[in-house]
């Protein structure tokens, strides 16, 4: 089995790591179009292979796509962070553009991968990396609310003073501050998390989650990259596994939840086809009402791409 990670950023280079650690693969190619950076990254991780005792190979290529040739799955995590001055229709723009050629080039050597969205705008950009590949929605799609709910399930296993592994969460939505948080499907070993912590702290804590991305940007002048590169890493796992893991993650809808034609966080079941099932949650009429404000947002940003220069024909 092998894994292509596309981008040697921070996030690209943990993912890589986390999956070549967890030994489940027989080859990791990191790629980048920064000369010898994923070069360097990789022979770096490959180095702690006998301190850590893993097999996996993990082989670094500058921009040379047919070293990513067969690959099972592949992640992209290539793109820009917004710029001072920088409008988020520019951010769309340069950031399409990249995911756009990315994904040009990985179809070329892996026509029958499944692809793995990381990029930001992470809605938009799954949206545009799906219109590129060309192949069914169920093998494009996006990694977001697998980190929103780790965020959500860390401040709750702090305020509750408890084992994060014995919380259960969903999250939807879009990825941002429009996410949705379901704290009627939020559980501490089966019980109901409502019976354990106040609604003022539990609503706290959800804005916290909504704002997460943010607030540690504040804190080092960049976004994050260790959550984010293993909740990657947690995907690639459950599609090469076959496990049937049921996850939050950016998804194409044509129908569900009564949404048709826009990538969203909704729960699904991963295995080795990818996206083999899409759960429909019976939400109330409250929560139905901020899942589609929500969608509203996500798909007021798809249409700044199809009405862009870099729009997918």
């Amino acid at each position: 089995m092998k894994v292509t990670v596309v981008g040697a950023g921070n996030v690209g280079a943990t993912c890589a790591n986390v999956i070549a650690q967890d030994d489940f693969v027989h080859e990791v190619v990191l790629l980048d179009i920064k000369e010898g950076t994923a070069e360097g990254k990789s022979l770096d991780i490959w180095q702690t292979s006998p301190i850590d005792l893993y097999d996996t190979r993990v082989i670094g290529s500058t921009n040379d796509y047919s070293k990513t040739a067969g690959s099972d799955v592949v992640v992209i995590t290539s793109g820009l962070p917004r710029k001072p001055g920088m409008s988020r229709d520019d951010l769309i723009a340069t950031n399409a553009g990249i995911v756009k050629g990315v994904t040009e080039n990985i179809m070329k050597h892996s026509p029958n991968t499944i692809i793995v969205v990381v990029s930001n705008p992470l809605d938009v950009m799954t949206y545009c990396a799906y219109r590129t590949a060309n192949i069914d929605s169920s093998r494009v799609f996006g990694m977001a609310g697998i980190l929103d709910t780790a965020r959500y399930k860390s401040f709750l296993a702090e305020a509750l003073n408890t084992s994060p592994k014995d919380i259960q969460a969903v999250l939807m939505g879009g990825h941002g501050d429009t996410m949705v948080p379901l704290p009627r499907y939020t559980t501490v070993a089966g019980i109901p998390v409502t019976e354990l912590i106040s609604t003022e702290k539990l609503n706290a804590i959800i804005e916290r989650t909504k704002k997460g991305g943010g607030e540690l940007v504040n804190l080092m002048g960049t976004s994050a990259w260790y959550a984010p590169g293993a909740a990657a890493a947690q995907m690639v796992k459950a599609i090469i596994k076959d496990q049937k893991r049921i996850f939050p993650c950016c998804a194409w809808l044509q129908g569900q939840y009564g949404l048709k034609d826009i990538y969203l966080g909704v729960p699904v079941k991963l295995g080795k086809k990818g996206i083999e099932e899409v759960i429909e949650l019976k939400l109330t009429k409250d929560e139905m009402a901020l899942l589609n404000q929500s969608a509203k947002s996500v798909k007021e940003v798809m249409d700044v791409l199809d009405n862009s220069q870099m729009a997918v024909k």
